[in-house]
């Protein structure tokens, strides 16, 4: 396991700065499907409301309560969501997964950002955290996309 001075590394400006000012940061009134999602390991949740129209993320809110790390993810994710399909969600999250748990590559545009936790893959703890918005948010956008073609 990495040092102390290692996490406080870890937890750089810019993870800070988007923890700090997480995009749609508020429930839905009228969510298509709604999804929580918590991590046994640390005790974080992610509730995110998603709507969508015409096979593409129309409207997205989330409820984080989670550490810097998963907070930063939400924040990427909530930048990025609105306007993508369930495939382009779905991807993202099997990148990020990937990225954290094989240093494989980052996860493509427009889930670029997400390569700002590059530096958590020493930290296994932290990965389902990190992941938790993309897990919930892939349930959801694949529940909507079976229940508009049903």
């Amino acid at each position: 396991m990495p040092g102390d001075t290692d996490l406080i590394k870890l937890y750089s400006a810019r993870i800070l700065e988007l923890a700090a000012d997480i995009p749609l940061h508020q429930r839905l009134d009228a969510p298509g499907y709604s999804v929580k999602k918590r991590s046994p390991l640390c005790g974080s949740t992610v509730t995110v409301d998603v709507a969508m129209k015409d096979g593409k993320v129309s409207a997205f809110g989330q409820d984080v309560k989670a550490c810097a790390l998963g907070q930063a993810s939400a924040s990427v994710v909530g930048g990025a969501i609105v306007g993508c399909t369930p495939d382009q969600i779905m991807q993202a999250r099997d990148e990020l997964r990937a990225m954290l748990k094989d240093d494989g590559p980052v996860p493509a545009a427009p889930f670029d950002g997400l390569e700002v936790l590059r530096p958590a893959v020493a930290y296994k703890n932290r990965h389902a955290s990190i992941l938790l918005t993309l897990d919930a948010a892939s349930e959801a956008v694949t529940h909507l996309a079976q229940t508009q073609t049903a």
